[in-house]
């Protein structure tokens, strides 16, 4: 089959593999454009070392770009992990249209950070959904949807990587293969079940350990990686990775960090405690264990964070 891939990042990269191995063809490739450090999309990376074709638009809404698209004779497009808004006429252009990869369980957690949300909210399962993409956000109907349970330590980063990326993968050929043979189901979504969320930022990731105590743990485990739940240590920024739940009640106030050693940061919540394994204060990007930075003076035991 005639494919023109649109994606970014690792899940592009993989997906564009896969295909290839699958005996398709590859008649273009559009990763985003170069980072302003000159640092290159690995999708790029691999389309290059393949030798495909490839381009890199700054935004797809313009004609030019339009008559591009439809000039590969595409049969089908496949949005893997895509950063950029892709216009109706572009998703329609191919001869089977387009599917697009999206990691839950459409239609609920519809947006850009669907997993974030699918962690922060407490939710026990989620999935992996190819669908048919029409000008909505995450609204076209489903191809093929697998689920996966959220483990309850899982992080953004674990449920991805370890889960979604690869069943992501895995039923991209099973639906390529649906295509190819005319039975590929278009299925409505429930829009009486859908919810959708923004894109999780520093205004949702702000830790108040007044909350409940899951809340305060789905919260940090569900920006981690980004973009890293934080309270504030000192006037700074104290960004909480890889955390883990510890049911006994502290006797401390909520937010008191009781103890820092070589298995994390211990903090009170309001009847349990949350366990940090790493973290980082602003503006240094570099993650350590919180005994170093007890080492360094930014943190000890007995301190309040709000």
């Amino acid at each position: 089959m005639r494919i023109a891939l649109i994606g970014q990042a690792a899940f592009a990269e993989k997906a564009l593999d896969v295909l290839v191995e699958h005996g398709e063809e590859i008649v273009h490739v559009f990763p985003p454009p170069d980072a302003a450090s000159g640092r290159q999309d690995p999708l790029k990376e691999k389309a290059a070392k393949l030798g495909l074709p490839l381009s890199q638009p700054k935004t797809f809404k313009t004609d030019a770009v339009f008559e591009q698209f439809k000039s590969l004779d595409a049969e089908l497009g496949v949005l893997a992990n895509v950063p950029l808004i892709v216009p109706e006429r572009i998703l329609y252009a191919p001869r089977f249209k387009s599917i697009c990869f999206h990691p839950s369980r459409l239609p609920r957690h519809r947006g850009a950070s669907a997993i974030n949300w699918t962690v922060i909210q407490g939710d026990s399962e989620t999935a992996i959904t190819w669908f048919w993409p029409d000008q909505g956000i995450d609204t076209g109907p489903i191809l093929l949807q697998r689920r996966a349970p959220v483990g309850a330590d899982d992080t953004t980063g674990s449920l991805y990587f370890n889960k979604l990326f690869p069943l992501g993968i895995e039923t991209l050929i099973e639906s390529i293969d649906l295509i190819k043979v005319g039975r590929a189901p278009r299925i409505a979504q429930d829009e009486s079940q859908a919810t959708y969320e923004p894109p999780c930022r520093d205004e949702h990731a702000k830790v108040n350990f007044a909350r409940p105590a899951h809340e305060v743990y789905n919260l940090v485990r569900g920006c981690d990686p980004q973009p890293g739940a934080f309270a504030i240590a000192d006037g700074k920024r104290l960004r909480l990775y890889d955390p883990s739940f510890d049911a006994t009640a502290p006797r401390a106030p909520t937010g008191t960090i009781i103890a820092i050693d070589t298995n994390g940061m211990r903090i009170a919540l309001d009847g349990a405690t949350l366990i940090v394994r790493r973290a980082r204060v602003d503006p240094d990007p570099k993650k350590v264990t919180p005994a170093e930075l007890a080492a360094s003076g930014a943190l000890g035991t007995g301190v309040r964070i709000e």
